[in-house]
């Protein structure tokens, strides 16, 4: 059977699989939520997955020991979109494609004494003739907010975060905030029964030095993709820490503890 991975269709996740060469394994394209399922139910071997869902399945899965999808600080592409003062929000609509970023919209409103009431919604800024916020993440995140600004500033220092009566709040700073460390959105996660073929992870390295060291090439495909000013994508894409460096693995420990969940890892050998 040929070894199958996946992969969320997201400009973030581009510089680890632009320059992978297909050699015995097929991508398969999902949100994070389908690739959850996936993994778990052996559809593809190895997947990105949200770390929420890996953290929630530790006995299940296995964890590529140096692959990540983080950041610290600024994501700007996890956002809440909202109206009025955080501490007033009543009712928030919730993206479905992502465990992670609910899970930890939640945490840090809880923390906070507020206790919206959340409805899975599909849709984008609309929703707040409806709700008080919006969750969105990804693509569709940053999409969003990049259709809000008017002029591409200077500086990312100078990027706005409120238009009107609509104020951005972006989650991984609010985390860094509360923390001073990165916040870990996506891991690769395998079955522990079927672990990936080394010549598959040696490839995925071999991919993501090609996407770093290439990172303008593969951010302008992005933004043709997208639709967006290369310069933003490229910033938004350097911006990220793909390899799960002791900060981050620090960092997905304090997320797992603030959930009440373990944090014991099988890592893969090789």
């Amino acid at each position: 059977m040929v070894y199958s991975l996946g992969v969320p269709l997201y400009a973030n996740t581009a510089p680890l699989y632009h320059f992978l060469e297909a050699n015995g394994w097929i991508l398969r394209y999902g949100v994070p939520s389908e690739l959850n399922r996936m993994v778990l139910s052996g559809e593809v071997g190895l997947s990105l997955v949200s770390s929420y869902f890996y953290l929630a399945h530790q006995e299940e899965l296995g964890l590529l020991p140096d692959f990540s999808v983080a950041v610290l600080g600024r994501v700007y592409s996890v956002n809440l979109f909202h109206k009025g003062r955080l501490a007033d929000l009543r009712r928030i609509a919730l993206t479905t494609e992502s465990a992670t970023s609910v899970e930890l919209l939640k945490l840090l409103l809880r923390e906070r004494g507020v206790f919206p009431q959340y409805e899975n919604r599909e849709g984008g800024l609309e929703l707040l003739d409806e709700y008080d916020g919006v969750l969105l993440i990804g693509d569709k995140a940053i999409r969003t907010y990049a259709s809000l600004l008017d002029r591409f500033p200077e500086t990312p220092h100078a990027l706005p975060t409120r238009f009107g009566e609509v104020e951005v709040v972006d989650l991984s700073m609010l985390w860094f905030e509360r923390t001073h460390l990165p916040f870990v959105f996506a891991v690769w996660a395998y079955r522990k029964a079927n672990p990936p073929p080394l010549e598959l992870v040696r490839a995925l390295r071999r991919a993501r030095r090609q996407g770093l060291a290439r990172l303008g090439e593969v951010a302008a495909a992005e933004a043709r993709r997208l639709g967006l000013h290369p310069a933003l994508v490229e910033h938004y894409l350097w911006n990220f820490r793909y390899h799960l460096e002791e900060p981050d693995r620090l960092g997905l420990q304090a997320f797992a503890q603030a959930l009440g969940l373990t944090f014991s890892p099988s890592y893969y050998p090789g």
